[in-house]
């Protein structure tokens, strides 16, 4: 393998990995088969006090309801015939299950958490009664249950617990996140196309399709980078980057030129994705023009973008921003300031580093 080969294959790995596709990897195609048309979900759900164990009623109807408006037919009596189990474990003071101290799942902020000892919900699932090894968690703002149920004067602290975390249950996206586990990105289409979907789910929906990279999804992604809600529209420039069709690149483009700053930064990013991906040096002009604008945000993400896909094109650009930014205090700066240093000096050293090892 050439030098240039190599370490463009190196860099595309760094880009694309995610949590969710790696995790797909470690299914056999038979699990992956079995949980693809999996549409009778079993929802075991335990919520434990210090005081015992009590009623899940209110986490049940949570996560039952939730799994139901992706279509998914959600029973909770194991003596009827299910696909998969969805299990929820609910407690005042968590006991530890779930990944290792750090890497994978731990890395992410939704991964269980070893220090953590306040109320939590665990989240997993099980196919033909084993765990998969999928673990997510949600967690309350406070770690102590029985001084936060005194300061609210809310009565008993382990009831006081279960409350607050079926809150977080229902803001939380895990829906999303298992439906895509499960490589069934039809029916998180369907939930983009339904208007009574909030769009602050919309725009997780849109990220999650982009983690399990559903090329089927693009076209519909183009079209939600018009979207009014900035959230939705900058999801999508992300998530047509990581899904990777060199056919959205012109969407992105014209994004990068005409959107609100945060779809601009957005859309840089979604660039950098595809042009390394495809090693294609058409997006280098656009970025090129972009780097001109005085949003820093925007600027920073450019910056990363050109570093992506090394080209001397853009080493005089990069290495002139770099001079300009020395202005600026180097005691007390702008965190903006900062990462737009971080990201000018990393994209340089690639495109050193390129031109060396061609």
């Amino acid at each position: 393998m050439k030098k240039g080969t190599w370490f463009l294959t190196l860099l595309l790995v760094s880009l694309i990995g995610t949590d969710s596709s790696a995790r797909r990897e470690v299914l056999s195609q038979e699990q992956k088969d079995l949980l693809k048309k999996a549409q009778r979900v079993l929802v075991e759900t335990v919520a434990i006090t210090d005081a015992g164990t009590i009623d899940p009623g209110p986490l049940v109807e949570v996560v039952t309801r939730r799994l139901r408006d992706l279509g998914y037919t959600v029973l909770t009596d194991p003596a009827q015939p299910h696909d998969v189990v969805f299990r929820v474990k609910c407690e005042q003071r968590k006991v530890w299950e779930g990944t290792s101290a750090s890497g994978g799942d731990a890395d992410l902020p939704d991964s269980p958490s070893r220090v953590w000892q306040g109320p939590a919900c665990q989240l997993t699932y099980l196919l033909d009664g084993k765990k998969m090894g999928w673990n997510k968690e949600v967690r309350t703002d406070f770690q102590d249950a029985i001084q936060a149920a005194a300061q609210a004067k809310a009565g008993d602290p382990g009831v006081y617990a279960m409350a607050k975390l079926k809150e977080r249950l229902e803001q939380y996206y895990f829906p999303a996140l298992v439906t895509a586990e499960w490589g069934q990105q039809e029916r998180l289409l369907k939930a983009l196309d339904d208007p009574t979907t909030a769009p602050a789910r919309k725009a997780k929906i849109i990220s999650q399709l982009g983690e399990i990279f559903a090329a089927e999804a693009a076209p519909r992604l183009v079209v939600s980078l018009k979207d009014p809600d900035i959230e939705i529209a900058t999801a999508a420039a992300v998530a047509l980057g990581n899904i990777g069709q060199k056919e959205s690149m012109p969407a992105l483009i014209d994004a990068l030129k005409t959107g609100q700053p945060d779809l601009r930064a957005a859309a840089a990013k979604g660039l950098g994705l595809l042009g390394a991906l495809h090693s294609d040096y058409s997006i280098i002009p656009p970025l090129l023009e972009a780097l001109h604008t005085d949003d820093l945000t925007v600027k920073t993400e450019v910056v990363w973008a050109l570093g992506k896909l090394p080209d001397k094109q853009a080493y005089e650009p990069l290495r002139t921003l770099q001079q300009s930014l020395y202005t600026h205090s180097a005691t007390d700066p702008d965190p903006k300031v900062k990462k737009l240093k971080e990201a000018v000096n990393y994209s340089l050293k690639q495109i050193d580093t390129w031109e060396y090892i061609q």
